[in-house]
């Protein structure tokens, strides 16, 4: 079993910048594929970004790519999703995920374990 706990969500001004935490308890967290997932208000869930325990490879959504950059400490069984350059378009909950070997790492029915979610809202 495994534990996420995202956190660092808020309101923030377009253009402006937040990074939100991940934190993982349970299982050896370096097996996991860590994921980022977002779900805009009466929209489906959506892939953000993705990174694997290795950290040697990480893929973004077009949407974000540029702007967004995911990242894992091990040591910490943490990872991290920077947002920068923020558009009101990005105002969604945030979900933290992880799964040992997903078949589609972009799609949300092949994670075994989610986060509670953080809010984020970009507006001025």
């Amino acid at each position: 079993q495994v534990r996420l706990v995202e956190s660092g969500g808020g309101l923030v001004l377009p253009g402006g910048s937040l990074r939100l935490s991940c934190a993982a308890s349970g299982r050896t967290f370096t097996r996991y594929r860590m994921t980022w997932f977002r779900q805009p208000p009466g929209k489906r869930r959506d892939f953000v970004a993705t990174i694997t325990w290795s950290e040697s490879s990480a893929y973004y959504a077009d949407s974000v790519k540029g702007r967004f950059t995911i990242s894992r400490d091990n040591a910490k069984n943490t990872v991290y999703l920077q947002m920068n350059t923020l558009r009101p378009e990005d105002t969604a909950v945030y979900y933290c995920a992880a799964a040992e070997n997903p078949g589609r790492y972009d799609y949300y029915a092949s994670y075994d374990y989610w986060g509670q979610g953080t809010r984020v809202t970009v507006s001025s």
